[in-house]
């Protein structure tokens, strides 16, 4: 008959894991008389626990003396708190392409650099979140159309590269040249040639010779 090796091991290890529960109940129960066979807590007279001389109230257990007994606080976690409401922004700002320019040309000039730090930069600095920045020339209609939509198109590309050049940064830049599609004045009253001989006609379609920079941000709304 063949004896199998596994039965001492089980037994060993069913014996072993009794041991050390028995080890651990009465680690818990430590400071309290404890009875046989099952190592149970020894109750007094007054149906309370029978404490050994030995007790102090760090041993005291739930089930003898629940209110010595140390309650660890569990600390509900915050919900993480929402973002501020967002809303979205346009500013637009006109710039006199007479100050930024000379006439006929798409170079800024050093008072056309001056108005766009104090007008254009330090305005966008102000708003650190910006969604897009679009930038539009315009011209007046002395010329030829396909000459002065070129010529805002410059114009709005100079500005740009300017504003970039300062560190204003957008994710969205446009550029867009509306040539003389889109006048602020009509001067049709004005006698004389169509020319930039003709002084007063310059003088008059002054406000159609601009800069647009609209600036699209989003700020927080007030509550």
């Amino acid at each position: 008959m063949k004896t199998s090796l596994y039965a001492p091991t089980l037994f060993a290890v069913a014996s072993f894991a009794l041991v050390n529960a028995a080890s651990a109940d009465l680690n818990t129960k430590e400071g309290y008389a404890l009875g046989t066979p099952n190592n149970t807590i020894v109750m007094n007279g007054f149906n309370g626990c029978w404490r050994t001389g030995s007790w102090t109230p760090d041993m005291a257990i739930a089930e003898c003396d629940p209110g010595l007994v140390k309650v660890t606080a569990v600390e509900t976690p915050r919900a993480p708190m929402a973002p501020p409401p967002m809303k979205s922004e346009a500013i637009v700002l006109t710039l006199e392409s007479d100050t930024l320019f000379e006439f006929d040309k798409s170079v800024i000039s050093a008072e056309g650099k001056q108005q766009l730090d104090n007008q254009v930069v330090a305005k966008m600095n102000e708003y650190p979140q910006i969604e897009m920045v679009r930038i539009t020339g315009h011209a007046d209609r002395i010329g030829s159309e396909a000459y002065n939509k070129k010529l805002s198109q410059r114009r709005a590309d100079a500005v740009k590269d300017y504003l970039l050049g300062q560190g204003i940064v957008s994710s969205r830049t446009e550029t867009a040249g509306s040539g003389e599609s889109d006048p602020a004045v009509s001067c049709t009253d004005m006698a004389g040639k169509n020319s930039s001989r003709n002084t007063s006609l310059v003088e008059c379609l002054k406000p159609n010779r601009r800069v647009v920079v609209e600036i699209k941000t989003r700020t927080i709304a007030q509550q």
